[in-house]
Formats: C-alpha cells, sequence, structure tokens
C-alpha cells in the first residue's frame, strides 16, 4: 500500500513539473490610451451638462489568436470623463470609470485593417459641481472600432462606443438611467 501511494504521488509530482513547460509561454500585452467626445443621449438627471470628453487608459492581455488567428483580449480600463455644462444654471460633471472589456477582432493582425466588437462591465464614479457627494453606478457597454496595424508598434484605432449606466439609490425602486455616445481615436502599443 505505501509503496502504491508513493508511485502515485511520486507520478503526480514529475507531471506538475513537467506537464506543463512545454506548452507555457508568455502572454501579449497591450496598452492602450484613447480620448475622444461624448454625448449624452437619455439622462434622468436634472443636470442638462450633455457634451464632453473623455480619456481612458487600458492594460489588455490577449487570450486567443496566439497562433496567428484573430485576436481577443481582456482588459482593465480607467477613464475620467468631463461634461461641460449646457446652460448657466446646469453644473459640469464628472465621471471616473473602472472595471473590465473583452474586445475581439474580426480579421488575423496579418491585415492591415482589423475590425473589432467589444463590450464593458465598468463601475464608475458620478459627480456634479455644486453638490456634495457621488453616486456609484454600473455601466455595460459595446464598442465597435478599427485597428490600423502597420509596421510600427504603435497601433492607431478609432471606436465608436454606446453605454448604458443605472444608477442605483436608498429608498427609491428601480435605478437613475444615463446612457451616452462616444466616438474616440486612440493609440495601442
Amino acid at each position: 500500500m505505501k509503496k502504491s501511494i508513493g508511485l502515485i504521488l511520486a507520478l503526480f509530482i514529475s507531471s506538475l513539473l513537467t506537464g506543463q513547460e512545454a506548452g507555457m509561454r508568455k502572454v501579449p500585452k497591450q496598452y492602450s490610451f484613447e480620448t475622444g467626445y461624448r454625448r449624452v443621449t437619455g439622462t434622468e438627471f436634472g443636470n442638462s451638462s450633455t457634451n464632453g470628453y473623455t480619456v481612458l487608459f487600458d492594460y489588455a492581455w490577449q487570450l486567443s489568436g496566439l497562433n496567428g488567428t484573430k485576436a481577443s483580449y481582456i482588459s482593465v480600463p480607467l477613464s475620467y470623463t468631463q461634461m461641460m455644462p449646457d446652460s448657466d444654471t446646469a453644473a459640469s460633471v464628472r465621471v471616473i470609470g473602472y472595471g473590465w472589456t473583452v474586445r475581439h477582432e474580426l480579421r488575423k493582425h496579418s491585415d492591415n485593417w482589423v475590425p473589432f466588437l467589444g463590450y464593458s462591465l465598468m463601475l464608475n464614479n458620478y459627480s456634479e459641481a455644486g453638490t456634495e457627494g457621488r453616486i456609484f453606478g454600473h455601466q455595460t457597454g459595446f464598442t465597435c472600432g478599427l485597428n490600423h496595424y502597420g509596421s510600427s508598434r504603435f497601433v492607431p484605432y478609432f471606436q465608436i462606443n454606446y453605454s448604458m449606466t443605472n444608477y442605483p439609490e436608498w429608498g427609491i425602486k428601480g435605478s437613475r438611467k444615463y446612457n451616452f455616445l462616444e466616438a474616440k481615436i486612440g493609440m495601442r502599443l
């Protein structure tokens, strides 16, 4: 009995040490920086700040396409948005966002122009100038865009985003809604 347990243990340990060596590879990463315009398409807040700019930094890991096929990425974005007041009675709005994004490229990198689709699940922090406190919300976003792979390590891209955000509050059934469109340009490394 002791011999069979020892044999099983030895086989298990040797498979752990050698079984994965041949398949281990460092996963490619991408760093992205993007900026663009945001337009609020629907809101249940009383404020009329509907136009602004947004910036985003993104750190991504490649999940598929390691053998030259279509690539997919998962990333951790961090964004900042500043909305300007539309009138003298409106207040500026700041939104900080963070979460997870998944991006699927629809062609191989060997093509110069590679379209992509993405979606995101993010948390964000909404605040208005002149109002004390902040509101936390959940954002679901959808993205379509186009990467340009050339001979450089830098990959410029353009994308359009549509996002829906819900801001729940204590004592209120349902939540406040905040929907927007974004047009952005960026650079990946």
